[in-house]
């Protein structure tokens, strides 16, 4: 018989390392004919983290993101970054974007306020231009004060900066401490279909809420959420590895290392909580690893909602499942009062 069930589950997860240095690095040039080129360490993995970075570059400089060259993960050229790990890089790198981005900018101000005739702290950088706040008739193009500023008043538009998170380590007696700067959140729901003849676990639909800050890319955290969903997905109910008595394991290949396809994925609706952190660039945190996180505790509290049964190894095979289903009838037969 089919069972239908449903489950939650919920996390939060902390961005960056725990209490350590994880500093990142960024410069920004801003070239005479109106773009920039931005140097950063980071790695793109398919996340899409330097799309994201040069949003954060073209934001700050009000510019098109397009206008954006990124120069990226060349040890030779750019400059140094912790790594694309520990969901940090929007975070961290980010904010170093942001501020080297200020700094090139600070400069493009200071030489084109006398050009307009007003002090740095009118200015606004926007839609390519340099204008006055308030006051958007009054402006110059952005690549104007930048050749103005490179080969007259020889100041180069040139920004670099460094972001380390401010953490404080745990005291050992009390435990008390901040770890990390900034956490996300969210909530995975999992509908699920479980055969009591078989084990055979199907899911049906997802659902998924998190708090990412403000989301800089909307299509890119959505697609890192579904991905993550999809990694969550293996590790309930695939993905395994198998090792016989000498170590060696017996399923090294995708022929029987078991992963989710394409055919697997259940619906997925997406809801991204908007959550300004004052502490982000453009108030963004992360979502990276924790799209993966809640998945396997919401599908095995769905299976138990169907047939009652608790997987606490996983991935929930049907053969784990089964096993399970018939323990518990088992176990129910034995409670029974013997007839008199």
């Amino acid at each position: 018989m089919i069972h239908r069930g449903k489950g939650i589950g919920c996390m939060w997860y902390p961005i960056g390392f725990t209490a350590a240095a994880n500093p990142s690095a960024a410069t920004i040039k801003v070239n005479e004919d109106g773009t920039a080129t931005l140097l950063t360490g980071t790695v793109e993995t398919g996340q899409g983290s330097l799309t994201v970075l040069a949003q954060i570059a073209a934001e700050e400089l009000g510019v098109s993101t397009d206008d954006i060259h990124v120069v990226s993960a060349d040890t030779d050229a750019t400059p140094m970054d912790t790594g694309a790990i520990a969901s940090r890089t929007t975070y961290v790198t980010g904010n170093a974007i942001k501020l080297a981005a200020e700094h090139a900018k600070q400069i493009l101000f200071e030489v084109a306020a006398p050009m307009l005739g007003v002090q740095p702290n009118q200015l606004e950088a926007i839609d390519r231009k340099i204008q006055v706040q308030y006051f958007p008739q009054r402006s110059l193009p952005i690549a104007d004060v930048a050749l103005q500023a490179q080969f007259v008043m020889g100041r180069p538009p040139i920004g670099s900066a460094s972001y380390n998170p401010p953490t404080v380590g745990m005291d050992p007696e009390t435990g008390q401490g901040k770890p990390f700067s900034t956490y996300v959140y969210a909530t995975q729901c999992a509908e699920v279909e479980v055969d009591d003849e078989t084990g055979e676990v199907d899911v049906l639909y997802m659902s998924a809420a998190h708090d990412c800050g403000t989301a800089i890319n909307p299509m890119l955290v959505e697609g890192q959420i579904e991905g993550g969903i999809s990694m969550g997905l293996g590790f309930a109910l695939q993905e395994e590895m198998l090792f016989n008595d000498l170590g060696q394991q017996l399923n090294p290949n995708l022929t029987n290392y078991i992963m989710p396809t394409s055919l697997d994925m259940p619906e997925i609706d997406v809801d991204i909580v908007e959550n300004f952190d004052p502490t982000g660039p453009f108030g963004a945190k992360g979502v990276g690893e924790p799209t993966a996180v809640p998945t396997a505790a919401a599908i095995c509290n769905a299976i138990f909602d169907a047939v009652g049964v608790r997987i606490t190894s996983l991935p929930a095979t049907a053969e784990k499942v089964l096993m399970a289903i018939k323990d518990k009838r088992l176990s129910n037969q034995r409670a029974l009062p013997a007839a008199e």
